[in-house]
């Protein structure tokens, strides 16, 4: 029986990963999401045994087995599962017997889902719309801004003429080099303003120019390795902006490293994902992880807001930048950081909603 067609069919669509297990723990059916959780695709797991594919937790474990024995059904909270790349997951999980009418030879649905799957989804429909206040805030104050600045820089240029003594010069170029970075910092906060250029693209081509960029910038010391899956499609998008977007993530990693490290540079393909409240049935995943020293706790929550940094001489602009470029293209940026252990997450939809 293929369980993708008729009684199955729906759960395709659902958000929350669906496997259905036969009597011998062999994994028949993985949906989309599920794919997405376990970071494996269904061709790959189809007739594996679910403890080959993922390492689960002993009351997990106690609960599938019931399941199969006793046909008894089990709901969790916070169970854990270890994926095959090595990462523990925290879910909510449900167990529920199959009736033999319903899907012959097949025992158990199990339903996973991330704890955080509700609370990562409220905190960015918070997000956008703090961000969308934020940056129009950010645009009229450059305005605003960048007009004086014109003013005091040309009444420096003229006091320069006047002024009889060289010595005096030194103190109007001081305001004029000044003026003159003020202006490159308002320029950059309006930067993420200016209208995409979209055209088909090819996300391993823009990830191997970030990757040329970082090597040439940081020649000594730096590695920049690739993880790709080549089997993804081209994309709709602006080339440069999708570029910056994830050169200055990668930038911010090997700065923090003081360019020494390693930067991963990762593919993999999403299906049926929910972005900026649209759904996509296929969208990439482009995630740059660092093996630096972390994020400062104390600016994990605003590390996306103008002109927070926490490097010195940082200017708090590079994530700022990033997360507008890829919200033009209707994606989603995130960051999970511990010490040793940096990763943003990018993902974009490849078709349209």
């Amino acid at each position: 029986m293929n369980v993708t067609h008729a009684n199955f069919a729906g759960l395709d669509l659902l958000a929350s990963a669906v496997l259905l297990i036969d009597d011998g723990q062999c994994i028949r059916y993985l949906n989309p999401a599920g794919e997405n959780l376990l970071a494996v695709s269904s061709r790959s797991v189809i007739g594996r045994r679910l403890g080959d594919v993922c390492k689960c937790s002993s009351t997990l474990q106690s609960a599938i087995d019931n399941g199969l024995h006793n046909n008894w059904g089990y709901t969790g909270q916070n169970i854990s599962l270890g994926r095959a790349d090595g990462e523990t997951l925290h879910l909510n999980c449900t167990v529920t017997p199959l009736r033999p009418e319903i899907a012959a030879g097949m025992r158990l649905l199990l339903e996973l889902q991330p704890i955080d799957h509700h609370l990562a989804a409220t905190r960015e429909e918070r997000l956008l719309e703090q961000q969308q206040a934020n940056r129009e805030l950010i645009r009229n104050l450059a305005h605003e801004i960048k007009n004086p600045l014109g003013g005091i820089r040309g009444a420096a240029q003229l006091l320069e003429h006047e002024l009889g003594n060289p010595s005096l010069k030194e103190y109007t170029q001081v305001i004029i080099k000044e003026a003159d970075r003020l202006q490159d910092l308002m320029q950059r906060l309006l930067t993420p303003h200016r209208a995409m250029l979209p055209a088909t693209v090819n996300i391993h081509e823009i990830l191997e120019r970030v990757r040329s960029l970082l090597t040439a910038e940081f020649s000594e010391g730096l590695r920049v390795r690739r993880d790709y899956d080549t089997s993804l499609p081209e994309l709709v998008g602006d080339r440069e902006q999708l570029i910056q977007a994830v050169l200055n993530i990668a930038r911010n990693a090997a700065q923090a490293m003081a360019g020494q490290g390693e930067i991963v540079l990762r593919t993999r393909a999403l299906r049926q994902v929910t972005l900026a409240k649209k759904r996509y049935r296929l969208a990439m995943e482009i995630k740059v992880i660092d093996n630096g020293p972390g994020i400062p706790e104390d600016i994990r929550e605003r590390m996306f807001y103008p002109l927070v940094s926490g490097r010195e001489g940082g200017n708090g602009l590079g994530l700022t930048i990033a997360q507008n470029f890829i919200q033009h293209h209707q994606g989603s940026i995130d960051c999970h950081s511990r010490p040793g252990q940096t990763v943003f997450t990018l993902r974009l939809p490849v078709e349209p909603a």
